[in-house]
């Protein structure tokens, strides 16, 4: 009913225009001419007005969700713009070539295929309007919808293009899908890389491998920086030197890398530290040694009484100042322990974590620290491994 409704609007337009032509003395094959361009003049006014009108309340609502601290994507808006004109165009085409089938159908089929493309533009604006992946944001839900709307917008891409060539030669778009069954198998050995990379970046956002603004090593790919992007297909880091590498999600999937995200979330960032000791020099402490570590205050004479070895007190004494080092987190782990002897020497680990975790102040901090470590080891009668080059 609402079809035949809209059939006798139309209809009538027609014959007024038509009975408008006769009142002006017009008679004959001009009227047809005449008539086609008058309609065709009707239908662009529509259109235009449709499209100023729609614009109106299309800013009227931006202005009333803006007082909101909202905003609407501009892409979105400009296509809704455009879709309200085409289908007031649309609708009118049988009115305006009621006598040419041929014409009708051809701008028809056009605009729909107008429409089509705009209302898909305006879905993946929409889709971008829901970006909330913006500054250090690292939330793997966040992350995981992004690469959602990554997924909806090649469908979206896909299904309009079924439609366009759907709606150009004039068949049902449930013909073509099921004439693309017969060529999945092709269509999979050719875009495998491509389907194999969008697979690969799904997981590793699923799975909360990685962030945009983490801090990732991938060493096979000579890549050490921060995330700048994640994306369906690809993602973009920005190594320390300012280069920008940028890898398949299939890459970090496939290959082990290192992700600093536990590291900057953490109370400390870690040192290991390994220093080799010279054999010879390990033994035990004689009066002049006792003496003198006395002397700089770095035991109580009580504490190194008896026989004891030079190397244990250095342990011991190491281990003292790293509890006591403003640097050093002594709510983590800190030890000084003795590894397996090597021909270069009696190794030593130095295991502890500084709260500073930000990159040059730990450089710096360590480095403090160790060139401390080394700076005392001649009080305690020890002599850090040094090969001598062959003369």
């Amino acid at each position: 009913m609402r079809k035949r409704k809209g059939q006798i609007s139309m209809e009538t337009i027609r014959l007024f225009v038509e009975e408008l032509i006769i009142r002006c003395g017009l008679h004959g094959s001009v009227v047809p001419v005449v008539r086609h361009i008058l309609l065709v003049i009707v239908v662009v006014l529509l259109a235009m007005l449709s499209y100023s009108v729609g614009r109106r309340v299309i800013l009227l609502l931006t202005k009333v969700v803006a007082r909101k601290g909202m905003q609407w994507n501009k892409a979105l808006l400009v296509s809704v713009c455009r879709i309200i004109p085409a289908i007031v165009v649309w609708e009118l085409l049988p009115l305006v070539f009621y006598q040419y089938h041929v014409v009708r159908v051809l701008l028809t089929r056009f605009t729909a295929i107008y429409i089509i493309v705009m209302v898909t533009r305006a879905a993946i604006a929409l889709l971008d309007s829901f970006d909330g992946l913006r500054g250090d944001e690292r939330s793997a839900k966040q992350q995981y919808l992004k690469s959602l709307r990554g997924v909806l917008k090649i469908v979206a891409v896909f299904l309009a293009c079924i439609l366009v060539v759907a709606t150009a030669i004039g068949r049902s778009p449930m013909t073509l899908f099921a004439g693309l069954g017969a060529t999945s198998a092709i269509l999979m050995l050719v875009f495998k890389d491509t389907i194999s990379g969008l697979v690969a970046g799904i997981q590793l956002t699923s799975n909360d491998m990685v962030h945009k603004g983490d801090w990732i090593t991938v060493p096979s790919a000579n890549l050490n920086g921060v995330v700048e992007d994640i994306s369906l297909t690809t993602v973009k880091v920005r190594n320390f030197d300012n280069t920008i590498v940028t890898v398949t999600p299939q890459t970090l999937v496939e290959d082990s890398f290192q992700n600093w995200i536990g590291m900057q979330q953490s109370e400390g960032r870690r040192v290991k530290r390994v220093v080799y000791y010279d054999f010879r020099s390990v033994c035990m402490i004689d009066e002049t040694l006792r003496k003198q570590l006395v002397e700089k205050e770095y035991f109580k004479p009580e504490e190194v009484e008896g026989s004891i070895v030079n190397m244990a007190l250095y342990r011991r004494f190491i281990e003292r100042f790293l509890s006591r080092n403003a640097y050093v987190n002594q709510q983590l782990t800190f030890l000084v322990c003795q590894k397996e002897g090597t021909n270069a020497g009696l190794p030593l680990e130095f295991y502890f974590f500084l709260k500073d975790k930000e990159w040059i102040n730990y450089e710096h901090q360590l480095a403090e620290i160790m060139e401390y470590i080394y700076a005392v080891t001649p009080d305690f009668g020890l002599k850090i491994y040094q090969q001598t080059p062959m003369q």
